[in-house]
Order: structure tokens, then sequence, then C-alpha cells
């Protein structure tokens, strides 16, 4: 385990000006940390208990009104508004005479604000120049650039085109824009920049305008706007960033620029003095400021009402942002130096940082407390993003991984080329998809960033997560034991020792009664996802990841009555209600609910996949999930075997995907397993469960219960039951005499099985890749860190988390399937399973 290198809480600049020691300050203030290593502070400032009780006695104890109007609630809520104002200008040091501030949405649509503006201010429109490094809101601006934009590739080329301002004259207006902070890796550029530009574009009228994105920058460091005559022309940023809450945003002005918000078309109510609706177009706007002209409606007001007791509560807690600064730079330092010495047994290093060379980690001037890094294996190979990110959660860290909406910093830094990364678009890859490492090269970053209340507790937890789960510190060792070379005679009896089938996806398991013999389709088990749920909103199919307790709705086949009956609750729960659906396509009358005929199929996203549903319109099954999950939702069905239950795609030979793919219903099946990118080609499809039936292997679930125990931390580690890996069939050994031992991972090797008295033949095809899901108890609906913890150790194999086989109906079955009788084509619990072997 990683040895901290802090002592206690004596270096000056941990909690430097707090009110108390930053862990005391946590356990008073942001009880919701406990139990987790919060590491993404540039994602929001989480918020404090006495903000959010504050501002609640607030709103009890006075009555806000509208501020559009002259009653004393809304007098008290105009006045309240202004003062706040006024607050945050100084709170940023800027001189309300000099400037004033628009509350908006957030920092983009405080962008969107001067970009609408600027492209109204002239018929020609405007130009526009931003920095690599810019957010992917800074960006966007160049779609409104109609004399056409520039992305500055460095610094280097900021400061040339900086430099010809002077000689360059144009009447149309230009914007130059870039972030105070890359909230990508932390860099810091250059503030002057603004006074430079003002400064060339001075003799020729000063049509030229800087646009400062500070929202990284503020969440962590002092944003001092004085004097005016070096300040940007405008500012954005968001106050979640900086106080966890509220969700507001402010845009500020300097007061001389506020011409090119004169020809703005757009204005809504509050905004105008006077507006006339019919006749001729005619209305008059606001001339007493900048801010009444811009904030069109009705304000949040409640929100910048909280805003001023954030103000309060954060002052109160942490001073002053110089002192939360100082605290982060020197944690800042901590991670990058620690990260930095982390080797594996072979000197390879264990973390590739993105780190500028023109910042220095400690120096608050050219780098905040962002640290952008990929891991590497002992090989020089790169660990996908999102399996750590899996591992994260499981293991209770919160980071950021992806592109972090930074496309310039992150391709740049990961020395992608925009046709490269349009080739793989078209590809397939997505942001925020697993496709994390393409051509030996990462498509993503993994992302920590320090906020006023990280401690040292949490550098702690994340440097021990890297070490024990990615610094390798020997050779690593193959897990897989070697098949017995014995004859036939010793050689283990396999055989099904369960069956079960998940009729609504990501629901419970129905498991198969011993001796009855199970029909076993093209797609695979008879009802094996022929359900799912979808969200009333979205149209999304539900899923257990997000919504564990899934797993307590229990559905069970019984075809004598041809009914699909439906529990939900704990086991022997006294409160457990059910519901019972036909089987059949047409109407039931054991409920009083119908089909969406198949003119009003729904569009849904299954597994990331559009495909078309029948679903259920009765209000009594859309409120019995609804108000089991907590969640507005209802049932769906696939269609009947039709083309358009089955994924459409482009078929290339030779590989197995494609050999079954006609037979695959979208998202049908269990874990995660994205399609192949093939460089210099088109993929086939966006499928992510492609499998009909999934395999485990008891003996594999013995060995790894087994190091569960040896590993566990004072004997606190559980066993974990099979049924969290919901396998279809769960296959298990009959060992022939005593002595002999089990066969874990045999599975492996598998190339084909056959089941039952007729011999049915099933090939073996990928092992399953496995996802944080497994770590949700079947039974119980709780989430804990096993067994995917321990698999990430054991079974990580090309840097996925393996465990299971998939496997799906030879092509000699499938011959003459719809003619002849399905009789043959079953299993049972029991049944002897004959497996085949790679190196047979």
């Amino acid at each position: 385990m990683v040895e901290s290198t802090f002592q206690g809480s004596t270096h000056s600049k941990y909690s430097q000006g707090y009110s108390a020691d930053v862990d005391i300050i946590r356990e008073q203030e942001y009880p919701l940390l406990n139990g987790t290593t919060y590491l993404d502070y540039a994602g929001t400032t989480p918020y404090a208990k006495s903000t959010i009780e504050s501002f609640s006695r607030d709103l009890t104890s006075n009555l806000f009104g509208n501020p559009h109007s002259m009653s004393v609630s809304s007098q008290l809520s105009t006045q309240r508004t202004e003062d706040v104002r006024v607050r945050v200008l100084r709170f940023f040091n800027a001189d309300p005479d000099e400037f004033d501030l628009v509350f908006v949405a957030n920092a983009t649509a405080g962008i969107k604000l001067v970009a609408d503006s600027l492209r109204d201010s002239d018929h020609r429109g405007f130009w526009y120049g931003y920095h690599i490094d810019s957010h992917t809101s800074l960006v966007g601006v160049r779609e409104l650039a109609e004399m056409g934009y520039q992305c500055f590739q460095s610094d280097d080329e900021m400061e040339v085109e900086i430099s010809k301002l002077a000689s360059n004259q144009s009447k149309a207006p230009r914007l130059l824009a870039y972030p105070a902070q890359s909230n990508m890796n932390g860099r810091r550029l250059p503030i002057r920049w603004c006074e430079q530009v003002r400064s060339a574009t001075k003799e020729s009228g000063g049509n030229v305008y800087t646009l400062l994105d500070a929202a990284s920058l503020v969440s962590t460091s002092p944003l001092d706007l004085g004097p005016s005559s070096s300040a940007p022309d405008f500012t954005v940023l968001s106050f979640y960033k900086i106080f966890g809450f509220p969700d507001l945003g402010a845009l500020i002005v300097r007061k001389s620029v506020a011409r090119v918000f004169e020809r703005r078309k757009y204005f809504g109510g509050g905004t105008v003095d006077m507006v006339l609706a019919t006749g001729v177009q005619w209305h008059a706007k606001k001339e007493t400021s900048i801010h009444e002209r811009l904030e069109d409606g009705t304000l949040p007001f409640h929100n910048i009402i909280a805003l001023d007791t954030a103000l309060d509560t954060h002052e109160r807690l942490f001073g002053s942002m110089a002192n939360i600064s100082a605290h982060t730079e020197f944690l800042a330092k901590q991670v990058y130096d620690r990260l930095s010495s982390l080797a594996h047994f072979n000197e390879r290093k264990v973390c590739q940082i993105y780190q500028p060379h023109t910042s220095t980690y400690g120096d608050s001037h050219t780098q905040g407390p962002i640290i952008a890094f990929n891991l590497c294996n002992s090989r020089g190979e790169w660990v996908p993003k999102t399996e750590v990110e899996k591992l994260a959660t499981v293991q209770d860290l919160q980071i950021r991984t992806g592109s972090v909406c930074n496309p310039g910093g992150t391709a740049s830094s990961l020395g992608w080329t925009g046709p490269e990364l349009r080739r793989h678009y078209s590809a397939g890859l997505r942001c925020g998809d697993n496709h994390d490492v393409l051509g030996g090269r990462p498509t993503g970053i993994l992302r920590v960033s320090i906020g006023a209340t990280t401690n040292m507790k949490d550098i702690d937890s994340l440097l021990n997560f890297v070490e024990e789960f990615y610094m390798e510190k020997s050779p690593p060792i193959v897990a897989l034991d070697p098949l017995t070379e014995d004859n036939e005679v010793v050689a283990p009896h396999f055989y099904v020792e369960s069956l079960a089938v998940f009729p609504i996806k990501s629901c419970g398991a129905f498991k198969i009664p011993e001796g009855k013999r199970w029909e076993v389709k093209k797609e695979g088990l008879a009802w094996d996802r022929e359900w799912c749920l979808i969200h009333q909103g979205t149209g999304a199919a539900l899923n257990q990841k997000r919504y564990p307790r899934m797993c307590l709705i229990r559905p069970s086949i019984e075809v004598e009555r041809g009914v699909l009956r439906i529990t939900c609750g704990a086991i022997a729960a006294p409160d457990q209600v059910s519901l019972e659906i036909s089987l059949g396509w047409e109407d039931t009358s054991l409920i009083s609910t119908s089909f969406c005929p198949s003119s009003s199929k729904k569009p849904t996203t299954v597994c990331g996949d559009r495909v078309s549903l029948h679903a259920y319109t009765s209000p009594v099954v859309s409120a019995f999930f609804s108000d089991f999950l907590g969640v507005p939702c209802t049932l769906a069905r696939f269609p009947t075997q039709t083309s358009s239950r089955y994924s459409q795609m482009q078929r290339t030979p030779n590989t197995w995907k494609n050999r079954f793919r006609k037979l695959i219903m979208p998202g049908s099946f269990p874990p995660d397993f994205p399609p192949p990118i093939r460089e210099g080609g088109q993929t086939q499809i966006t499928l992510s469960n492609e499998s009909p039936i999934l395999i485990v292997s008891r003996s594999s679930v013995n060995r790894l219960n087994e190091t569960i125990k040896a590993n566990g931390k004072n004997g606190s580690s559980k066993t974990v039951a099979a049924d969290v890996f919901r396998g279809n069939i769960v296959v298990a050994e009959r060992l022939a005499h005593r002595g002999d031992v089990e066969q874990p991972y045999a599975e492996d090797r598998w190339s084909s099985l056959r089941i039952g008295p007729d011999q049915l033949r099933f090939d073996a095809l990928d092992a399953c890749q496995r996802c944080q899901m497994v770590c949700i108890d079947q039974f119980t609906g709780i989430r804990r860190a096993e067994p995917f913890s321990t698999l990430a150790k054991t079974r990580n194999i090309d840097g996925k988390v393996r465990f299971g086989k998939y496997s799906a109906l030879s092509p000699e079955e499938l011959e003459g399937f719809d003619s002849e009788l399905p009789d043959r084509r079953t299993v049972m619990v029991g049944d002897v399973v004959v497996p085949s072997y790679q190196d047979d």
C-alpha cells in the first residue's frame, strides 16, 4: 500500500486560512463525502450542508415574489437580486462602475449570449478565434462566425495573432476566446492576453473583443478583474463550480463594450419598456443597464438568493479563494509527484501524465489542481479507461474519464488528428463509449481534479487504488489451470447444475425447475429477454447498473397457464405485489391492458441500439413497475420473430459475431460487449450484448470465492453466489474419483459443447466482459465491491475483466431449424455436458 508522504496537517498550505482543519469541515458540513473518494471537482464542487439549511430558512422566513411587479414580495426579490449582483462583482474584484453582471443558466449560456449578440451586431457577422484548450462550449461558437474562424493550436499562435491585430484592420467585429484554465489538464493560460488585445487594437477603434471562459479556474482560484483596462470584455463562469449550489451562471461584461448588444434581435419579458404586438414591428428596449437588456424573462430569483447564502458559507468556512488555491496547489503537487513515481517491477512507468511543458505543479500561476493521465501495464499497453472507471465505481472512487468536453486539448495530448478521429467516428467511435484504445492509442483520459474539501485521505485512496490494481510488482502469472492429461475414465463429468432465463431484461432470473426440459430457439433459450422496461420519458431501456432494485423484479414463466407472472419485492417479504401478463400476443383478460398495435411500435434505445418495441399502454402495468422502482417506466416486448426483431447488419466472414448476427435481438443479452472498430472500414453495428447464451462454470465461481476469502481484509470479504453472474447455464463438475480436483476456468479453452441425450451442440464463443453489475446481490439489490474487485486482479485479460463464456447453437443445429420439430433442441438440469477443447 502506498505510504502517505504527508505528516498530519502541519504543512503551511494544507487548510491554510480555513475556519478549521479540512477534516473537521468535512465532518460537519459535507456528510455526503463520507465513505467515498470524490475527485471530480472540475465537474462540480459539493455543496455545504449549512448552505442548504440557511437557504431553506431564508425561503421559509420570507415571501419572494416575481421581480416583474411592484408588490412588497416582488420588490424584496428585486432588492436581494441587485444586492447579490453587486456582491458577486466584488467577489471577483470587478468595479460595479466598470462592469455589469448578467445572470445566465451557466457558463455555456453566457458564451452563447455573447455569440448571438455579436452575430446580430453587424450584417456581415463576426470572425472568431479560439485556443485549442477550449471547452466544447467555446469551440461551438465557430458555427455562428460567418466571417470565418481559426483555432490557435499553441500559445505561440495566439501570441502571433495578437501581434497582427494592429496591422490587420477590420471594421467587422472579431472575437478571441480562450479558457483561463484548461478543464482537461489544469494548465492556466495568460490573462494578460486580454490587455494585449486591447492595446493592439486601440488605434483601430477596438473592434476586437475578448471572451474568457473562467468556469474551470474559479472553482479553486481567485479571479481578479481589476483594473478594467486589463480585464476581458466578457467573462463567463458557473457558480456550482465554486459553491456546489446553486445551479446558476454569470456573464460579466465590461460596460465599455455595451455596444455589442445594441442590435441584439431577440427580446423577452423584462428586457423591454414597450412592445407593439400588432401593426408596426416596434419595441423599445430597456436602456438603464446591460443586464436589464439581456436577462430575458423572469430571473431564477430563488437561485440568486441561494447564491447570497452560498457566498456567506464559503467565506465562513474557507476565508478566501486564495486559501483554497494554496490548499489545492499543495495537494495537486502531492498527486503529481506520487503518481509520477509509480513504476512496475520492470521499471516501466504506471502513469502517463499529460502535463503541458509550460506549466509546473506547485505553481498556481501556471497550473491548476487537475491531473490528466492514463495507465499502462508492465508491457507498455494502455489500460482501457472504461475498465478503470468500472473498478473505480466499485471502490467508491469518483473521477472523470473520456475527452472531458475538451476535444482539442484531449486530441492534441493523445496525438490524434482530425482526419483520424473522423474516420473512427465513421467506424462507430462515440463520446463516452467503450472504444478505449484504437491503433495503439487511447481515445480518452482519466482526470482527477481537486477542490476545497479534498483531504489527504482522498489522495491516499487514489494512490492506493492505482497501486493495488494497476501497479505490477512481479511478472504476471497466467491464471489458467492446466487441463488434466489423464484418460477419459478419470476425466471430470460436466453437467448442467442450473438453468435460468431472464424474461425481462436486467430483472431477476427465472430458474428452470429440475426435470423440466427447456426449449432452445435460434436466438437462445425460450423466453429469454423477451421483454424489457423502458423509461417513459426518454424511451431508453432501464438496466440494473442504474437501478439495482430491478433484480427484485422476479418474473416466472407459467407455460401451462400461458402467463408471465411478475413479483416485486424481497423474497418472502409480506408486502410483495404481483402482476400477470399473457405470454401470447393477444389482449389478456387477466388484467385490463392492451398492446400497442404494430402500427404504433415505440422506437426505443436498448444497450445503445435503436429498436422498435411493443409497449404496454395500460396504466396498471406502468404503475406496477414505476411505483416499485420509483422511476416512470413501463413494460415493452420485442417484436415476434420477424426481421425487425433481429439486428440487421452487414456481414463479414470468419467472425463468430457475424456468423450469428442474423439470429440476435438487439440489446438482448447480459453484459456489455462493444463491437469492434475496424480501422479503414465501416463498423458493422453498434450492438452491446450480442451473445445468445451465457455459460458460467461452478468450479470457476468456487475458485473466485476462495480468492476473495484469501485476500479479504480482516476476514470481512464475503463470497458471492453464482447468480450475480446472471448466466443462463451453470455447468458443474462431478469428480470421478476421490482426491480429484476441480478445473476452474477450463471453459476458457472450450471450443464447443454437446449437451443432453441428443448431443445438442453449442459453439463456445468469446469470454464475457464484466462490469460493476456483478457487484449487485441478486437477492437483496445491495451493491458491494466484490466480486469485481477480485476479478479485476485475477481475470484481467487483454485489459478487460472477463468471467463466463458466451455460446450459441452451432450452424449444424440451425440447418432446417424451422422445418423440424423442436423437441430435440432442449436442455435440462442434470444433462451431461461434453466439452471440446481448442487444442483437441
